[in-house]
């Protein structure tokens, strides 16, 4: 391992979109930035925080648009904090909820780079919670699950035990999982999850663009697809769904 100059790298989770969900920690971490590396799904909106004169690169992946390699993103940490540059890498939710947060410590690390985390809200919490959706409820769930939809329940890729997912009685999160949210819901439902357990998808969480939809593990699918739902959005499946606690603006 090499030793480097003064710099450092900070990996800051953005929260799901709403700058007042920004942690203060991260606040502090963007205003003393010399550099910030930061993506789409990250609140934009606070990055008029950074002191001006600092750098700010853009290494968003879109889905099906433009991608910047992570290999590359680790590359541009590494360098400018070799040049002895505070870098600050802005996420959206939390970096070590599905954001390759702990690849990116990994590859500064062996770099000599140092490295810290400010934790962001998660998505996977938030985005149910601003729906009002909670995760666990006296009586309905005491537990909950987030997983990946990047794959369905059927692709050689899962790591996810979904037979054990449908069975288990508790919440189940989806995160990245528009695009396979037919296959999702019929793979647990094939699986001996009840067809009509309440299930709801939210897209653009902590956004004004926000929506809700409704329905169940068997229509959900159809229902997103009507609604022209598109990333990012996240999935619950749960009896928590059922509870109707729905603020203003969400159906």
């Amino acid at each position: 391992m090499t030793e480097t100059a003064s710099g450092r790298v900070i990996l800051v989770g953005g929260g799901p979109g709403d700058p007042d969900l920004l942690t203060i920690g991260g606040l502090k971490a963007l205003r003393g930035a010399d550099v910030v590396l930061y993506d789409h799904l990250a609140p934009l909106a606070c990055l008029e925080e950074v002191r001006p004169g600092a750098v700010l690169i853009d290494v968003g992946k879109l889905p099906r648009g433009p991608q910047t390699a992570q290999e590359d993103i680790n590359a541009l940490l590494v360098e400018h904090a070799r040049s002895g540059a505070t870098v600050v890498r802005f996420k959206g939710g939390d970096a070590f909820v599905f954001g390759r947060g702990s690849e990116e410590w990994q590859a500064c690390a062996a770099a000599g780079v140092p490295v810290e985390v400010i934790p962001g809200v998660s998505s996977a919490i938030a985005g149910p919670e601003l729906a009002g959706i909670p995760l666990t409820h006296r009586g309905l769930s005491q537990s909950f699950t987030v997983v990946s939809g990047h794959v369905g329940p059927d692709h050689a890729g899962s790591l996810v035990d979904w037979t054990a997912l449908a069975a288990g009685g508790g919440t189940i999160v989806v995160l990245m999982g528009v695009a396979h949210l037919r296959e999702i819901c019929a793979g647990l439902i094939a699986r001996g999850l009840d067809a009509d357990t309440p299930a709801a998808v939210v897209a653009q969480a902590g956004m004004a663009e926000s929506r809700t939809v409704i329905g169940t593990a068997a229509t959900l699918p159809g229902l997103a697809a009507d609604a022209h739902i598109k990333p990012p959005a996240l999935t619950v499946i749960g009896r928590v769904v059922g509870l109707g606690l729905r603020p203003p603006g969400n159906r």
